[in-house]
C-alpha cells in the first residue's frame, strides 16, 4: 500500500469518525456532551494514567467513536482485558467492529450492577471515563464515582474528563480525593483531564501531576 493511498484512508476514516460522532450528537446530545471526538493527544494523557502491569483489566465508560479505545490498546493494555460501556447504540455497532477482541456493552454507565452482568463483580485497574459528567445531576455524578471506586483497588484512579474550569464532581475530602492531572489546548473544545481516588495517597501523588 502506497503512502498516498494510507494517508487517504487515514483521512477518510477521520471524517467518517467525525460525521458519526456529529450524528450522535444531534440525536442525543445529553449522552453525547461534544461536537466532536475527543482529541488524540487527550486520549493518550488520559491513558498514560493506566498501570499496564497490574493484570486487572481497564473499564472504559462512553468510548464513543473509540479514539481513547484506541489509546488504552496502544498503550499496552490487551483487547481481552479491556471492558467499554456505550450507551449508543450505532457507536456500540461501530465499536465492535472496529476493535475485535474489546469486551463492548452496549448499556447505561449510571446502572453498573446491572450493565457489567457476570462482571458486576470484576476489580478494575482504573476507569477512563469520556461520559458527559455536566449533563447531569450532581447526586449521579457523586454516586457513579463511588461506585466506581468501589471496583479498583485503593490509591487507583478514576479518570475523567472534563469542558468546565472546575472539577465536574464535587469536593468530598472525607470519602475520595480529586487531583488536576492535565489541561488539553489542542482538544475541540478545551479541556480539563482530573483524577478521583480513594486511599492511597503517596502512589497517586507519584503518578499524577499538574502539567498546564
Amino acid at each position: 500500500m502506497t503512502l498516498r493511498v494510507k494517508v487517504k484512508e487515514h483521512i477518510s476514516r477521520k471524517f467518517d469518525n467525525e460525521i458519526r460522532f456529529f450524528r450522535g450528537w444531534m440525536t442525543g446530545p445529553r449522552s453525547v456532551g461534544a461536537i466532536m471526538p475527543t482529541s488524540g493527544r487527550m486520549a493518550r494523557r488520559m491513558a498514560s494514567l493506566i498501570d499496564t502491569g497490574s493484570g486487572l483489566p481497564v473499564l472504559e465508560l462512553g468510548p464513543g467513536t473509540g479514539v481513547i479505545t484506541k489509546a488504552i490498546l496502544e498503550r499496552g493494555v490487551p483487547a481481552d482485558k479491556l471492558v467499554s460501556v456505550e450507551y449508543s447504540t450505532d457507536f456500540y455497532q461501530h465499536l465492535k467492529k472496529s476493535y475485535e477482541g474489546v469486551t463492548f456493552i452496549n448499556g447505561d454507565a449510571f446502572d453498573l450492577k446491572e450493565t457489567l452482568g457476570s462482571l458486576r463483580d470484576q476489580t478494575f485497574d482504573c476507569v477512563i471515563s469520556g461520559i458527559p459528567l455536566l449533563n447531569f445531576p450532581m447526586h449521579t455524578r457523586v454516586s457513579l464515582l463511588e461506585d466506581l471506586l468501589d471496583r479498583m483497588p485503593p490509591g487507583r484512579p478514576v479518570v475523567q474528563f472534563s469542558y468546565g474550569p472546575v472539577s465536574p464532581i464535587i469536593a468530598q475530602p472525607d470519602r475520595y480525593h480529586i487531583k488536576h492531572f492535565d489541561f488539553i489546548v489542542r482538544n475541540i473544545p478545551p479541556a480539563q483531564i482530573w483524577t478521583y481516588s480513594r486511599g492511597g495517597e503517596a502512589a497517586q501523588r507519584k503518578s499524577c501531576t499538574r502539567c498546564i
